[in-house]
């Protein structure tokens, strides 16, 4: 395995930036690299999961669970990469997101999220460009039933575990 990242998220509403010190990277290479994780801020359901970033497609995937090691959806960022000369990697939310649950329903939001950070000037039009075109992308591929090639590498993970 290469030289792993340090992960950092940030968010653009709210503005932040946080390292994910608690993930543990368990592939990493120039592709993708493959994480587990418990939930930064705990909610009523969410409690742990996994999420696969996809470094050259600008998307990340997650598999969320509940305590009880239910299954609560499938959660789809799209996303940018910064790698900086000190390793750090920065994933930048791009607020579009798509949600599928156990029964097959795909749900897109925070579409709304994407003209509230261009008139504040919180993300540019290059970015907006690029996350648009890169939801239609991972759209495509969800719509095509081909999903499966981008959950893979959880799914394996999982089956190691088990």
């Amino acid at each position: 395995m290469e030289n792993e990242p340090v992960l950092f998220r940030k968010r653009l509403i709210p503005q932040e930036c946080v390292q994910l010190k608690d993930d543990v990277i368990l592939a990493c290479n120039d592709t993708i690299i493959l994480t587990k994780w418990n939930a930064l801020k705990p909610k009523k359901d969410l409690h742990h999961g996994y999420s696969c970033y996809f470094r050259k497609e600008g998307y990340k995937v997650s598999k969320f669970y509940t305590a009880d090691n239910t299954l609560l959806y499938w959660y789809c960022d799209i996303v940018d990469f910064e790698q900086t000369e000190d390793n750090r990697l920065i994933v930048t939310d791009l607020l579009a997101d798509v949600i599928i649950y156990p029964d097959g329903f795909v749900k897109v939001v925070d579409l709304d999220e994407m003209v509230t950070c261009l008139d504040q000037q919180f993300i540019t039009l290059e970015q907006l460009k690029h996350s648009l075109t890169q939801l239609d992308k991972l759209l495509q591929i969800i719509y095509q039933d081909k999903f499966d090639t981008l959950t893979i590498y959880i799914e394996e993970e999982e089956r190691k575990n088990t």
